[in-house]
């Protein structure tokens, strides 16, 4: 039977688990962050994992998948950072990852390109893509 002390222990370190995981989720964006070809390769730096949502105004299965994004950075907030490209006003950074298709969402874990989506494909579909590209276990809807 665990001590009182070790009962305070256990304590102790769920508390400072939660409010490392509190504070990193403060610190990651819970909507989609528009980026730029100025500040595209920080932004891809700065967070662990993150998925750009490269797209157009004129496209209209960009429009389709905007809002799944959105629904996705708020799920989560903490773990991945989204962040929207507009490849027209962007065009040196949609050439450098060779975006021919749009939407395309690009996956980075620590600044390195390790999967793309391309098309308008079913949010559970896009949800578990990411997560098995980034080695994140999927969390269920409640």
């Amino acid at each position: 039977m665990p001590s009182f002390d070790d009962e305070e222990l256990i304590k102790e370190r769920i508390l400072k688990k939660l409010y490392s995981q509190a504070l990193r989720k403060a610190q990651y964006p819970d909507s989609p962050v528009e980026v730029s070809d100025e500040n595209f390769h920080e932004f891809i730096s700065k967070y662990e994992n993150v998925v750009i949502d490269c797209w157009a105004v004129w496209c209209y299965p960009c429009r389709v998948v905007s809002p799944i994004v959105e629904e996705l950075a708020k799920k989560y907030a903490g773990k991945i950072v989204f962040g929207k490209l507009n490849v027209d006003e962007n065009q040196m950074t949609a050439m450098e990852y060779g975006i021919m298709s749009i939407p395309t969402l690009l996956v980075f874990k620590k600044g390195e390109l390790v999967d793309r989506i391309v098309g308008a494909l079913p949010k559970k579909l896009i949800e578990v893509n990411i997560l098995r590209a980034l080695g994140i276990e999927h969390e269920p809807d409640i």
